[in-house]
């Protein structure tokens, strides 16, 4: 009777710790499991930045040419300020001062040009102009887009930009291989490449450059 007993007590301790140990396996398992996923984030690398950035827009670098629209302010001097165009010669008219040549210079050095000769009139004067309209400035887009032509560059344009105010590619296009002509003061010319399929995908974004008055873009 008493061996029967004793192996219904074992018996019965043994059923206890494997539930105790089903138990505690169960509130461990997530918990090893959660960490364990917490550990691979935590060691899997972020991805990085996309291959390349765009550009700045034109700012201060900005030459100023013939047919552009100025805003020019002079503080506390409401009768100089204003908007003034560029005439195709290259100069503007102000009060007081007269003609001023403006083309081929950049908004502060113009800016610094107006202050120098206002001092005659104005105690202290100080200037800033800003460019409203980049109308000096234009792009040739020839070759396979919906509307190859010449396009004003109104406002900042990159490749990209361009390519799509031209319409777009056509079926035939190259993608791969557009390319920029751009004119350079030495008279001689450099040819920019441009991938097409690789900046709409986020990647070469350094390519897709802003462009510059008299660039051609090319879509063979």
């Amino acid at each position: 009777m008493m061996k029967v007993t004793l192996e219904s007590l074992l018996l019965k301790s043994a059923w206890r710790v494997g539930c105790l140990c089903i138990a505690a396996s169960l509130v461990a398992g997530p918990t090893s499991a959660s960490q364990g996923r917490a550990a691979g984030s935590q060691s899997k690398p972020s991805p990085g930045p996309a291959s390349g950035t765009i550009p700045a827009p034109p700012g201060d670098d900005y030459i100023i040419g013939p047919e552009d629209i100025l805003e020019i302010t002079v503080w506390k001097q409401p009768e100089l300020s204003g908007h003034v165009p560029v005439r195709p010669d290259g100069k503007i008219s102000m009060t007081l001062i007269g003609e001023v040549g403006a083309a081929g210079l950049t908004p502060p050095k113009l800016a610094n040009l107006i202050t120098e000769k206002l001092k005659t009139y104005v105690m202290k004067p100080q200037v800033n102009v800003v460019v409203q309209e980049f109308k000096s400035q234009f792009v040739n887009i020839v070759g396979e887009v919906v509307k190859p032509g010449r396009y004003e560059l109104t406002q900042p344009m990159t490749i990209l930009d361009a390519i799509a105010s031209a319409g777009g590619p056509t079926p035939f296009a190259k993608l791969k291989s557009i390319y920029v002509l751009r004119p350079l003061s030495n008279g001689a010319q450099q040819t920019l490449f441009f991938d097409y399929k690789a900046v709409i995908k986020g990647r070469k974004l350094d390519e897709n450059i802003y462009l510059r008055r008299g660039d051609t873009v090319v879509i063979p």
